[in-house]
């Protein structure tokens, strides 16, 4: 069964006057077809405005369809009796921590939804001590979140979410608002999950660099779909991503360059590890 899929999934926001007519109606997702299986790390790319954050809220029943299906876990989140149980298995975690955190120390929020789930206090603590290993903030579990920096803070908001033991963990722009240090502890500690906890991580971003060690990309425009694949194949279409007005990464972008002079590089490079190999595969002979 797929974590989550979505079928011919169509989303539009209806704008209406002060009097409550309609004055336009604005198609956010066109027809959008994704599955996801568990275990797997999917990465969802857009420019702003492309639906991809639309598209995120769906997965947690924040939104509903205007038309078609979307299945968490197997569960229709157009019913409203499930949705309780949907965001217990698919928790989301926002771009900016300061909205999700409401404790006055680390550990507390933590332990805050385990505790409104009706988890026995003696399994919060429990959760709580193994979230905040798993998210590299154990050591700050007494701290006040106002101490923490960027980055710390959105870990915790991370650890909050696994507290609930999700299937699934949908991050919308979850470093949108952080510097490039608090960035990587937070894509850092979202690898950790995917690999060692084996939870279901779909990511929501902008940043091509972050998304290198997905399974699979997704990436929008228009509410649509327009390329899908491995982080190699999608990072190998780089005028196509150019089109999108999807930046690519530097060394991605510089082996491009090279190619379309005449140096016989291969494509989809995605980081600079691979450059340097490919580089030095052609000074010693070797393709």
């Amino acid at each position: 069964m797929k974590i989550v899929k979505t079928k011919d999934l169509v989303f539009e926001y209806i704008r209406r006057d002060e009097e409550g007519n309609v004055e336009g109606i604005t198609t956010a997702l066109d027809h959008v077809d994704l599955e996801v299986n568990p275990g797997d790390f999917i990465a969802i790319l857009g420019h702003n405005g492309s639906g991809k954050s639309t598209l995120a809220k769906h997965f947690n029943a924040i939104l509903m369809p205007t038309e078609g299906t979307v299945r968490v876990d197997g569960m229709d989140t157009g019913e409203q009796e499930k949705v309780w149980d949907i965001r217990q298995r698919a928790g989301m975690v926002f771009q900016n921590p300061d909205n999700q955190i409401i404790g006055q120390v680390v550990e507390e929020d933590v332990g805050f939804g385990p505790e409104n789930m009706g988890v026995p206090t003696k399994e919060i603590w429990e959760r709580v001590e193994e979230s905040l290993r798993a998210v590299g903030m154990y050591e700050y579990r007494k701290y006040a979140p106002n101490k923490l920096s960027g980055g710390q803070k959105q870990r915790v908001s991370i650890a909050g979410v696994l507290a609930m033991h999700p299937k699934c963990i949908v991050l919308d722009e979850p470093t949108a608002m952080l510097d490039p240090g608090g960035r990587r502890e937070v894509i850092r500690a979202v690898r950790a999950l995917n690999d060692v906890e084996k939870v279901t991580v779909i990511l929501i971003t902008h940043y091509m660099e972050e998304i290198i060690h997905a399974d699979k990309v997704f990436v929008m425009d228009g509410g649509k779909i327009a390329m899908q694949g491995t982080p190699r194949e999608i990072f190998s279409r780089v005028e196509k991503l150019k089109e999108l007005r999807l930046d690519v990464p530097k060394v991605t972008l510089l082996a491009h360059e090279l190619k379309k002079e005449g140096v016989p590089l291969p494509d989809g490079i995605l980081t600079v590890k691979e450059f340097v190999e490919a580089l030095d595969r052609l000074r010693s002979g070797r393709r």
